[in-house]
């Protein structure tokens, strides 16, 4: 067999190892860092936080604390929105109970129909044997209506005219 050789045996030698000859680059400026963001938030906490601890303190013979008083200027609003509350649910409580009674009271199964033929409009062909109905009655009931309305009509006329 033939033994094996490398691509290059020049790259694994002495001579060409680049870990150790850093010193020809050329070093960079120093950068200035500037304070930052950060910083001045922290700066601006310490203040911030003293004040705090100076507003939370009691006053003298055991008053109330600053920030306590100013908070305290609020609490209308606890009751204004206990109110709102109430008056909210409550009327939640009505709409469903309105919803409830509206559902469950019986309807009106009348239907006024413009015209009494309107029962007769559809296909003879789906009508079942020995289901005809005798709409006399019901053609009555209308024209009997109709008749109303006519003569309540012709009194409004003779009345314009009269005037």
């Amino acid at each position: 067999m033939a033994a094996r050789r490398f691509a290059s045996t020049e790259s694994h030698g002495e001579h060409h190892d680049h870990h150790d000859h850093h010193d020809h680059h050329d070093h960079h400026a120093p950068v200035e860092e500037s304070f930052g963001t950060y910083g001045y938030v922290a700066l601006g906490a310490i203040p911030f936080v003293y004040a705090l601890y100076a507003l939370s303190r009691p006053g003298k013979n055991g008053e109330a604390t600053a920030l306590e008083a100013y908070l305290n200027k609020f609490s209308y609003l606890t009751t204004q929105s206990e109110t709102r509350n109430n008056l909210h649910t409550a009327a939640v409580e009505q709409a469903a109970h309105d919803k409830n009674l509206l559902y469950t009271i019986d309807r009106n199964t009348n239907v006024e129909l413009r015209y009494p033929e309107v029962f007769q409009s559809s296909s003879p062909y789906n009508v079942p044997a020995g289901h005809n109905v005798n709409l006399d009655k019901v053609v009555a009931h209308y024209r009997e209506q109709h008749h109303k309305e006519a003569g309540r009509q012709a009194a409004a006329q003779i009345a314009r005219e009269k005037q």
